[in-house]
């Protein structure tokens, strides 16, 4: 169940180290996650939709059509240190995009930097992860991209819902039609019973009976006593 619920989750990986970027995607997939990597901040915005304009605001992105990406992208994962955009850059135009700011974003560096992971988180990022990326550390992820999900795919939620609320309609009428039957079979037990009980009283009762009055008719009290007359 888990690796099925997992395998609908689409990472998107940023790192201009192939062999980083090699490994984040391993780790990735031994998770079974669907991965899709590229090597600067620049591509991973046009694969989200964002594109730079930066000649007229070279700070802001400008949100585009994405008819052209054919995968939901669930979560984010990038370098802090990257030339031309970095990590941090790449974490501030997403959650500067209406569109793209319910995407987690999680950062890896191979420097630890306080003042660098307070910053990334106080921006908006999910996660600050210490190179190299270990399996525990993805593990971290399944709660923010569950979210994601969650928001995203409304409709299984509901269907399950439905199913759910239609097992308790089908269960009762099956089971109504045998109790019918066996009603009066149960009714004619019980009189049965009644009956039975009855009669047995009645036994108990003339037997009783029976006993009493022969208690009163035995010889010992019948007999009268002489013992204190005289004989004349």
């Amino acid at each position: 169940m888990g690796m099925a619920a997992e395998s609908q989750f689409h990472v998107l990986a940023v790192d201009d180290s192939i062999i980083d970027r090699k490994l984040i995607e391993r780790i990735l997939k031994t998770s079974s996650y669907q991965v899709t990597t590229v090597d600067s901040g620049s591509k991973a915005l046009e694969f989200l939709g964002l594109q730079e304009d930066n000649q007229s605001h070279p700070h802001l992105p400008s949100v585009s059509l994405n008819s052209h990406r054919e995968v939901e992208v669930n979560l984010v994962i990038t370098d802090y240190c990257m030339p031309g955009m970095t990590g941090y850059d790449l974490l501030k135009k997403i959650k500067e995009s209406s569109a793209l700011r319910n995407i987690p974003v999680a950062i890896m560096s191979s420097e630890n930097v306080p003042s660098r992971i307070s910053r990334c988180l106080e921006e908006g990022a999910e996660e600050f992860f210490l190179k190299p990326v270990r399996l525990s550390d993805v593990k971290k992820l399944i709660p923010h991209m569950m979210k994601t999900k969650s928001k995203s795919d409304p409709k299984p939620e509901t269907q399950k819902i439905r199913e759910n609320s239609e097992v308790p309609e089908i269960q009762p009428k099956p089971s109504s039609r045998p109790n019918n039957q066996t009603k009066p079979e149960a009714q004619e037990n019980q009189q049965q019973q009644k009956e039975d009980l009855e009669q047995q009283q009645q036994q108990q009762s003339n037997s009783n009976k029976r006993k009493a009055m022969d208690e009163g008719l035995s010889p010992d009290r019948t007999r009268p006593r002489y013992s204190g007359l005289a004989v004349v």
